[in-house]
């Protein structure tokens, strides 16, 4: 019989070890938790310790952020050993106890956000130094720079309309970037996609594509939250948790590639 031990190596388990990527089980359980993680430190976290969803937040997780992809991009690497806490999801475990304790003593001590990026920015230096120190090439990331510039120039130039409000503009950002790193790894360097539902799109329409259906996606999760999280502090809190999404992995993949990729 297919054991539940079985089932969570299969689908939970063995992915993360062998970098075979996301299936459609795995993806939905992910999203499900995500879901709930985002509800619920928003509930009994960010809300009692009356902490504003505003720049400062983001500015507070973002060093936290680039510790915890550096991390995970240096296990790709094969310079810190794989370790369920290291790699994805795990990562954002770890990420999350690290930062929580800290947070909550920066609003008792009065002294937020500052002692919340200091601790990130500690850890995430320390990340950034191992990664200096076994880099092979710097050209995935030139290139991954040079489409984020890009993308950059266009999102900023079209939001002088203001289509969306300000606190989005740091997800679509984020985005941007993932979506260049990502572009890079796989139309330059022929990584594969791991994610269940754009390793079809890739195949069909190559990595490209990422361009118009991450468009969408961040268009339509926009409004699906301006229609459905009529708290602004709570809309303004899934905005943070997209931007992680996007940040997460912008950070991760051309670290993870100058790791890797030798220069010719």
């Amino acid at each position: 019989m297919f054991s539940l031990h079985d089932f969570l190596w299969n689908y939970f388990i063995r992915p993360m070890y062998t970098r075979e990527g996301y299936n459609p089980i795995n993806t939905v359980v992910y999203a499900l938790i995500f879901g709930f993680a985002v509800i619920y430190t928003y509930k009994y976290i960010i809300k009692p310790l009356k902490i504003r969803v505003d720049e400062r937040l983001f500015l507070a997780v973002t060093p936290m952020v680039i510790f915890g992809s550096t991390v995970r991009a240096l296990v790709d690497g094969g310079v810190l050993k794989p370790n369920p806490w290291i790699l994805t999801p795990g990562i954002f475990f770890t990420a999350f106890f690290l930062i929580v304790p800290v947070l909550f003593a920066d609003v008792k001590l009065k002294t937020y956000p500052k002692l919340t990026i200091a601790w990130g920015a500690g850890l995430a230096l320390y990340a950034n130094y191992l990664l200096f120190k076994n880099v092979k090439c710097w050209e995935p990331y030139e290139l991954t720079l040079l489409h984020t510039a890009v993308s950059f120039v266009a999102v900023l130039a079209f939001y002088r309309f203001k289509p969306f409000d300000r606190l989005y503009l740091y997800p679509v950002l984020a985005h941007y970037f993932d979506i260049a790193s990502t572009v890079v790894a796989i139309h330059f360097y022929h990584y594969m996609e791991v994610h269940w539902v754009e390793r079809h799109l890739v195949s069909w329409f190559g990595a490209y594509s990422y361009y118009p259906w991450i468009t969408i996606i961040l268009v339509a999760v926009y409004y699906i939250l301006k229609t459905m999280v009529p708290d602004e502090e709570e809309r303004n809190y899934w905005y943070l948790a997209i931007y992680i999404l996007g940040l997460g992995p912008a950070i991760r993949d051309p670290a993870q590639m100058v790791l890797q990729i030798a220069c010719q």
